[in-house]
C-alpha cells in the first residue's frame, strides 16, 4: 500500500530496487513515516524479510542548504564501523526522474524511538541507563577522526558558533514580526563574547532523544538518525544543544526543567556534562553557560521563523502559531544563561 502524503510509484520503484538487488519478486509495501515540510520518509517492505527506509527531498522550490539528504547519506555511510551507531546505507539515487527528487535507501532499524525526555513508564535505573547511553554516543561522535572518515571537506573549520550566530541573527532581522527583547539582547551580546579555545569536530546539529533509535529492550542506541544539520563544528556547542533540556521547563517545550530528576533517576545537568568530560577530556564547564545561551538563542530564532511562516500563511504544521510563541520564553532563558556566564567571569 502507499501512504496518502507524497505517494510513491510503487511498481516503478519496485523495478528500480530489484535492479539494485534490493528487492525480491513480491510487490513492494510502502508506508509513510514522515512528511510535511521535513524530508518525506517511508518504510519499504520488499519481500523476503527485506525492510528499508527510503528518504527523499520534498517536492517544490527548496532553500539551497535545506533538506540535504545527500549529506545525510554521506555522513552515515562514513560513520559505518566507527563508535557511532548508524543504519546501514544501501543506495543513493541522485536523479529525480523516478520519484521527482533524489532519495536514498537505508536499513530499517527495529527499535524504540523515545519521544518524552522524562521517559514515562520506566524505572529509575532504566532512565539513568538511557541517559548514560545518550552521553556515550555523543562523546563517541565528537571523538571521530573526521578527516580519516573522508569528511575533511564536510564543513568549514573554525568559528562555527560565530557563523551560526550571524546566520540566525540575519534571519531574525529580516523578519517582519517583532523580536522579543531578549532575542535582541542576545543578538548583540553573543558575538561580543565568543569564547576562546575554538575546536572543530563532526557535529550532529540536532542531537536529542527522539533522533535516536534504541534497542527494543536494552538501553543501547542502535542508530542515530536525522543528520540533515550535521557539519564540522564545535563539540561543546553540539553537546549544549542537547543539554538545553535541563534549562527548559517541562511545561514549556521538550524540556525536563522543574522535574524531580533524582526521583526519576535522570542525572543532573552537571553530572551529565561530567560524564562527557570524562569520556572526551574536554572541559565542558568553562564556557558552558555561553554555549547554552547560544543554543537557546538559535532555537528561539528557529521558532521565530516558524511564527513568521505562520504569519505569512506558509506554515504546514497546524500548531505553528503555538510553537512560534515559544521563541520569547526560550530567548529569556538564553539571556539568563548569558547573565550567569558574565557573573561567573566577574
Amino acid at each position: 500500500m502507499s501512504g496518502p502524503a507524497n505517494p510513491l510509484p510503487v511498481e516503478a520503484l519496485g523495478d528500480y530496487l530489484r535492479a539494485q538487488g534490493l528487492a525480491g519478486s513480491a510487490p513492494l509495501e510502502v508506508r509513510v513515516l514522515a512528511g510535511g515540510q521535513s524530508n518525506p520518509t517511508y518504510r519499504i517492505t520488499a519481500g523476503e524479510g527485506r525492510d528499508y527506509v527510503l528518504r527523499k527531498k520534498p517536492p517544490g522550490t527548496l532553500v539551497a542548504s535545506a533538506h540535504a539528504i545527500d549529506r545525510e547519506y554521506r555522513v552515515m555511510k562514513a560513520l559505518a564501523g566507527t563508535g557511532v551507531p548508524v543504519p546501514r546505507m544501501l543506495h543513493y539515487c541522485e536523479s529525480g526522474e523516478l520519484l521527482g527528487t533524489p532519495f536514498y535507501v537505508m536499513e530499517y532499524l527495529a527499535g524504540r524511538v523515545l519521544m518524552d525526555q522524562s521517559l514515562p513508564g520506566m524505572q529509575s535505573a532504566e532512565r539513568r541507563a538511557i541517559y548514560r547511553e545518550m552521553n556515550r554516543v555523543i562523546a563517541a561522535l565528537h571523538q571521530v577522526d573526521y578527516a580519516a572518515a573522508g569528511l575533511a571537506d564536510y564543513g568549514k573549520v573554525g568559528n562555527y558558533v560565530g557563523r551560526q550566530i550571524a546566520r540566525w541573527s540575519r534571519q531574525c532581522r529580516e523578519s517582519t514580526l517583532p523580536l522579543h527583547p531578549a532575542m535582541l539582547r542576545l543578538m548583540d551580546w553573543l558575538p561580543e563574547h565568543l569564547p576562546e579555545g575554538d575546536e572543530t569536530t563532526l557535529v550532529h546539529g540536532d542531537y536529542r532523544l527522539d533522533n535516536l533509535v534504541f534497542h527494543p529492550t536494552e538501553p543501547r542506541v542502535i542508530g542515530v538518525l536525522d543528520w540533515e544539520l550535521s557539519t564540522l563544528g564545535h563539540p561543546l556547542a553540539d553537546l549544549a544543544y542537547q543539554c538545553m533540556a535541563w534549562r527548559i521547563p517541562h511545561t514549556l517545550w521538550r524540556g525536563i526543567g522543574g522535574l524531580d530528576l533524582a526521583a526519576l533517576g535522570i542525572p543532573q545537568e552537571a553530572e551529565y556534562i561530567a560524564w562527557y568530560a570524562a569520556a572526551t577530556g574536554r572541559d565542558a564547564a568553562g564556557h558552558w553557560d555561553y554555549y547554552l545561551a547560544y543554543n537557546l538563542f538559535r532555537m528561539a530564532a528557529i521558532l521565530h521563523g516558524i511564527a513568521q511562516r505562520a504569519s505569512d500563511g506558509n506554515a504546514a504544521a497546524e500548531d505553528a502559531v503555538e510553537t512560534g510563541a515559544k521563541a520569547g520564553p526560550l530567548a529569556e532563558l538564553g539571556w539568563e544563561s548569558a547573565q550567569r556566564y558574565m557573573a561567573a567571569r566577574g
